[in-house]
């Protein structure tokens, strides 16, 4: 964990050895994804301070705030609660996270909940963020700045590199780079195994036969 000093120097992003060692040549995935959604409309967390949180998100990290409301009367503890936190009225506030996509809070009163353990059963382990080279290097430049401990850049898959912080609310977050590809980051490319190579893995899954595992990576390349 650091706090304002670099694991590995990023100005020379994506030539240095660091991201050397994570970058290997990546088969082609077609960019249509198969998925039946979209992609993510909103991530919605809690905090029990939301204007250190809105600070935090809105001045370190760059996501703008586009929508603040309280929730509705009604919907916290009476019967029209549709799944909302158990407290009426409270704050619930949206960030633009990119690409069309939304980072939501709801402040929870101060004492009324515990903290979160993210290794959990059900629980958010890290949310993993995509950025491009130059925003890679200037998050971690912010981190050192605001003197926030961070961890990384870290080589993880084959292409991609990640830096971990906690935010205000102990979330752990991740700022994930692909040097490779610029200003254009494919996700799904940096990722995509083929029907072979997930295979393997998959049939070290007690109990699963070999349809199973066929029907798992049907969406697969064969190489």
């Amino acid at each position: 964990m650091r706090t304002g000093k670099r694991a590995n120097d990023v100005t020379r992003l994506p030539r240095e050895d660091a991201m050397k060692e994570s970058v290997t040549t990546r088969r082609a995935v077609p960019r249509r994804s198969r998925a039946f959604t979209r992609g993510v409309h909103h991530l919605a967390l809690c905090t029990d301070d939301m204007k250190k949180t809105t600070e935090f998100y809105t001045r370190l990290l760059g996501m703008p705030l586009v929508h603040a409301m309280k929730v509705p009367p009604g919907l916290g503890t009476g019967p029209k609660n549709r799944g909302n936190p158990p407290y009426e009225e409270i704050r619930h506030y949206f960030f633009d996270m990119g690409n069309d996509s939304l980072l939501a809070f709801f402040e929870i009163p101060r004492g009324k909940e515990p903290a979160g353990n993210r290794n959990a059963i059900g629980a958010m382990q890290h949310c993993a963020f995509v950025v491009t080279p130059a925003r890679f290097r200037e998050i971690e430049a912010r981190l050192q700045r605001h003197t926030i401990p961070y961890n990384g850049p870290i080589p993880q898959l084959p292409g991609l590199l990640g830096i971990y912080f906690y935010d205000p609310n102990g979330i752990r977050l991740e700022f994930a780079c692909q040097p490779e590809d610029g200003n254009r980051p494919a996700v799904l490319p940096c990722v995509t195994q083929t029907k072979s190579e997930a295979s393997h893995e998959l049939r070290t899954i007690p109990d699963v036969d070999a349809a199973w595992v066929e029907e798992m990576i049907a969406a697969l390349p064969e190489r």
